[in-house]
């Protein structure tokens, strides 16, 4: 959804109420767990935070409450939405003057401790009103028997579905690695608090 002024909560709510019934607005859900599908474009990041339990606990925590949006231009709406299967959230943008409300709903969720590795995050996929059409997976992970390390990871594959999106494809990949470059720097930040 395109706007000229910042959505209100009523029509943050009207707009994810108007998405409750809708499907995924591509075919491979869930594929972020395993091959992406042929024809989109595929984008994986990582930052290593840092160290220890207490690294990955402060990771895990801001991934519970969408601290990765926390960007200032990008934000999930409503705010501090439970990560569970089904869940739908806007993800609120402003570029280019304008703002747009993309709809989203919960996929799966990944909370693994036992093991070599402790990971946890969740992924989402795109519903009819989105600018995007594919899924996105966040996922904060310790390699407790490795080397203890923490890491932060982004994966996603996806391809326009807005005409604007289509017609500025430039300026639309842009607008995206600017978002995964400042949700590693806002992640490598709250971990390191």
């Amino acid at each position: 959804m395109l706007l000229l002024n910042k959505p209100s909560d009523d029509i943050v709510r009207q707009f994810i109420a108007s998405q409750q019934e809708l499907p995924f607005s591509y075919r491979a859900v869930g594929a972020t767990q395993d091959k992406p599908p042929a024809g989109f474009t595929v984008d994986h990041n990582r930052i290593k935070l840092g160290a220890g339990k207490e690294t990955y606990e402060r990771a895990r925590a801001a991934l519970q409450s969408w601290q990765q949006f926390d960007l200032g231009w990008v934000t999930v709406r409503p705010s501090r939405m439970p990560l569970e299967v089904g869940t739908i959230v806007a993800v609120q943008a402003r570029a280019l003057g304008l703002w747009w409300l993309n709809a989203a709903r919960i996929v799966y969720v990944i909370d693994e401790t036992e093991g070599r590795d402790a990971r946890y995050g969740f992924a989402y996929g795109t519903l009819p009103d989105h600018v995007e059409r594919g899924e996105e997976r966040f996922t904060v992970q310790w390699r407790k028997d490795e080397d203890d390390s923490v890491w932060y990871d982004i994966y996603a594959f996806s391809r326009t579905r807005h005409p604007l999106a289509r017609l500025g494809l430039p300026i639309t990949r842009k607008l995206q690695k600017r978002f995964v470059a400042d949700s590693l720097a806002v992640m490598k930040r709250t971990a390191a608090d």
